[in-house]
C-alpha cells in the first residue's frame, strides 16, 4: 500500500510540472509567434525587460571584473549600458535576426506549445528554462508575472557567445 501511495504522489507532483511546462510553452510559443511576425506589443507582453536589463548589467559588471583596469568603469557604465541594449537589443526584429543567423526563417514551422514543452525545464527558484534538447544545459529562463503570462526573463551563456555577425 505504501508503494502505491508513493507511486501516486510521483505521479501527481510529475503531472503538476507538465502542466506548468505546457502554460508556459502556450507563452513561450506566443512569443515566438511575435518574434516572426515582428509584432511589438505581443513581444512586449512576453518580456521581462526590466528583469533582462538587470541580467544584462550584471553581465557587463562580470565581464569588466575580469579586468582590474576596467572594473571600476564597468560597474559606473553597466546602469547605462543595461538601459541602453535593453531599450535596443530586447526587440522582435533583433531576435527575429539571430533565429535567421541560426537558420531559422520565416518560413520555419514555429512548433506547437506540446512540443515546446518537452524543451523546456522547471527550475527550483520557480522559473522555467528553455534547452536546446531535453537535456541540454538551461539557455533562456521564463517567469510568471502577476498576470499569469509567462515572460523571458533572463538567459545563459558568455556574453561573448551573444554577438550577433551580419
Amino acid at each position: 500500500m505504501r508503494t502505491i501511495l508513493i507511486s501516486l504522489l510521483a505521479l501527481a507532483l510529475a503531472s503538476c510540472a507538465s502542466v506548468r511546462k505546457l502554460d508556459a510553452a502556450n507563452d513561450v510559443h506566443a512569443l515566438l509567434i511575435a518574434i516572426r511576425d515582428n509584432d511589438q506589443a505581443a513581444f512586449d507582453a512576453h518580456v521581462d525587460r526590466a528583469a533582462l536589463k538587470r541580467e544584462i548589467e550584471r553581465r557587463v559588471v562580470a565581464e569588466g571584473a575580469k579586468d582590474k583596469r576596467l572594473g571600476g568603469l564597468a560597474a559606473i557604465l553597466a546602469p547605462g549600458l543595461a538601459e541602453l541594449a535593453g531599450e535596443t537589443l530586447v526587440q522582435p526584429s533583433v531576435f527575429k535576426a539571430v533565429a535567421e543567423h541560426y537558420g531559422y526563417t520565416p518560413r520555419t514551422k514555429i512548433p506547437g506549445p506540446l512540443a515546446i514543452s518537452q524543451a523546456l525545464r522547471p527550475v527550483p527558484d520557480g522559473r522555467i528554462c528553455a534547452t536546446r534538447s531535453k537535456d541540454g544545459p538551461c539557455l533562456l529562463y521564463f517567469t510568471k508575472g502577476p498576470d499569469g503570462r509567462w515572460r523571458l526573463s533572463g538567459f545563459e551563456g558568455e556574453v561573448k557567445d551573444f554577438k550577433l555577425k551580419v
